[in-house]
């Protein structure tokens, strides 16, 4: 089978063109050179092609020949040159016109749990949108919803470390829920949507434990053998921090991101888990994994 991924040079990009190649054809979608010259020291043989996500002309040329496309373009952070509605609805807009023009039979997307067009997040309420562009289209499409993912050297797994190395851990909203997925689940269930023909429209997965955000510093504090104090901050102070940084040309936070890093996760995991044949990672294990 052929399998075209776009974002193919993000976290979960690299892991599900590594666990594809060989017993796939792969075709890795980027949007810039730097991207590309990061794939191609990973993959020396690796197809990669520099497309615009919103050119459906461009998008069309680069699935041809393809099965499936796996779509991992997203944002939760605007910048001065990313939008959501660029990131997210044009992008499935023309990947839909493209998929249409080529051989694509399937289109499998990552998206966010918690996404809903009457959300007042404008991530979320723009990830639902792109949602329902592919559903509304004639190729079948799969979406696959997480919360929180935990991966070797990915940016949250960072972050948790960095919280559970210090001697004090500041964190907003620590009693909120969350219930992280290993990023292996992950990329099994992307695999498995790929070749399941018998599978839902819409796949909510997360990880075996909801716990809060104390506990979750807690428990990774206990496998790296550290005990900071966490310390909790009101998700308005945060609010405040981020609409003042939101000024600046590129801000490291703002309103919209936080609020899809904030909201509590107790998801009941097992239609999705039996959807897509998935034994999840537990906690405790899948910090070993991505902290040691």
């Amino acid at each position: 089978m052929q399998i075209a991924v776009t974002g193919a040079n993000g976290h979960l990009g690299i892991r599900l063109v590594e666990s594809l190649l060989g017993e796939h054809q792969v075709r890795a979608i980027v949007r810039s050179g730097p991207a590309q010259v990061k794939l191609r020291q990973r993959f020396p043989t690796l197809e990669i092609q520099i497309v615009q996500y919103t050119d459906a002309n461009q998008l069309g040329e680069a699935l041809k020949g393809c099965d499936v496309v796996v779509h991992l373009v997203g944002i939760i952070k605007e910048s001065k040159n990313s939008k959501f509605v660029e990131a997210h609805e044009t992008s499935c807009e023309a990947l839909v016109l493209a998929a249409a023009a080529s051989s694509i039979q399937r289109i499998v997307y990552m998206s966010i749990v918690g996404t809903g067009v009457d959300s007042n997040n404008a991530c979320l309420k723009s990830k639902a949108r792109a949602e329902a562009i592919l559903q509304e289209c004639d190729i079948p499409a799969v979406i696959i919803k997480v919360p929180m993912v935990l991966g070797e050297g990915n940016f949250a797994s960072f972050a948790l470390r960095k919280n559970a190395l210090s001697r004090f851990a500041f964190t907003f909203r620590a009693n909120s829920l969350e219930q992280p997925i290993y990023a292996g689940d992950v990329i099994k269930a992307i695999a498995s949507a790929i070749g399941k023909s018998d599978i839902a429209e819409t796949v909510n997965l997360a990880g075996m434990e909801s716990v809060t955000r104390k506990q979750l510093i807690q428990r990774a504090a206990g496998i790296l053998h550290s005990s900071p104090v966490v310390v909790s901050l009101p998700i308005s102070l945060g609010l405040s921090i981020a609409g003042l940084l939101e000024q600046l040309p590129n801000a490291p936070l703002s309103r919209a991101m936080l609020g899809v890093l904030d909201h509590d996760d107790n998801i009941d995991v097992a239609d999705g888990c039996t959807e897509v044949g998935l034994e999840l990672t537990p906690l405790d294990e899948t910090l070993g994994k991505v902290l040691l």
